[in-house]
């Protein structure tokens, strides 16, 4: 913790009393929360950004839209629209915010939304004549004025919540205790070799409730990446210089995973809106090698940078193996939910 974090200690008590009395008022009914007549799941975290909320989703897009109409509701951070937008052939980035545009270039078989007021978003959703049938809240932990009806937090293997603090001496958005309103709680970013010792260790630290279930997750990338009509093995450009740009929260494994001694790493603030300046010092960067980006960077640097160039490498959200078959486990509680949910309440 750094020296400012410190001095402004006196805020982080200041905030985390207001965020606590909102939280108090939303849990005695003085502020009203909405239910809907279909279920709801949201995902979220306690703290600010790099929790791995979008793979998350991606994988609830991937078990339920075999069965399910899905529709995935964001806020559309940094996006340059305001109010309900649903996605359609004229979307970009620039309306719907990276994330949701990388929903909807992904799955076509989805409805993909964004609207800051979650409750008008899905009111919008439900007026469509192809109503959802499942909505999937993204980022949408501390949104109190919807009460969906599953809730999935997630934390990270690195930074664990119980380990921090409330902003903006730590990155917490609100009290640990918040904790207490999840269903399931993903440990993220996990070592895909995670011992059963340390998953029990991490379990006991946590000290959930025993109707709370605990699983543990790590990014596991692509053996390929892939540009405009283009996939190439990794495994070919591995001794070829190349530049590696990342537009998220935390970049460092992205860039570990793929950086050999000859490349060239930059690195931007996250949802970072590319400028022309930009731009211009990545093309130089880059001479004439191929540049790396994270699939959430790809969707707003296509169409800026040489199609020839540009390419993204994808990541999957996989549970760490255990006796207990996470998988399995996690599967049958999210469809269990979702298929004997008639009302959130």
């Amino acid at each position: 913790m750094n020296l400012i974090r410190k001095i402004l200690f006196p805020f982080a008590i200041m905030y985390g009393l207001i965020t606590s009395f909102r939280n108090f008022l939303f849990d005695k009914g003085i502020l009203k929360s909405y239910s809907f007549d279909l279920p709801i799941i949201a995902v979220g975290n306690l703290s600010v950004g790099g929790t791995g909320k979008t793979p998350q989703i991606e994988y609830l897009i991937r078990l339920l839209s075999k069965n399910y109409k899905v529709a995935t509701l964001s806020r559309g951070y940094k996006r340059e629209s305001k109010g309900f937008i649903l996605a359609d052939e004229s979307s970009n980035a620039k309306i719907l915010g990276d994330e949701p545009f990388q929903f909807f270039e992904k799955f076509k078989n989805i409805q993909v939304a964004v609207d800051a007021d979650r409750k008008n978003g899905i009111e919008q959703l439900l007026s469509q004549n192809s109503k959802p049938e499942v909505i999937l809240l993204d980022d949408a932990y501390q949104h109190r004025k919807v009460k969906a009806g599953f809730y999935i937090l997630l934390t990270t293997y690195g930074d664990l919540y119980i380990d921090d603090f409330i902003l903006p001496t730590g990155n917490l958005r609100e009290s640990r205790s918040g904790v207490s309103r999840a269903n399931v709680i993903i440990v993220t970013k996990c070592p895909s070799t995670l011992s059963l010792e340390n998953q029990d260790a991490i379990r006991k630290k946590l000290k959930l409730s025993a109707e709370q279930e605990l699983y543990f997750t790590f990014i596991d990338y692509d053996d390929f990446i892939y540009g405009e009509g283009q996939k190439i093995p990794l495994s070919e450009l591995r001794s070829s210089s190349k530049l590696l740009i990342a537009g998220i929260a935390k970049p460092k494994p992205f860039f570990e995973h793929l950086k050999e001694s000859s490349d060239v790493c930059m690195s931007f603030p996250d949802h970072h809106n590319f400028t022309d300046k930009d731009l211009e010092g990545i093309k130089i960067a880059a001479k004439n090698n191929k540049i790396i980006t994270t699939e959430k960077d790809y969707v707003r640097l296509k169409g800026s940078l040489p199609d020839n160039q540009l390419f993204y490498l994808p990541i999957q959200s996989k549970f760490v193996l255990s006796t207990e078959n996470s998988i399995s486990n996690f599967d049958k509680t999210i469809i269990n939910y979702v298929g004997t949910s008639s009302r959130n309440r």
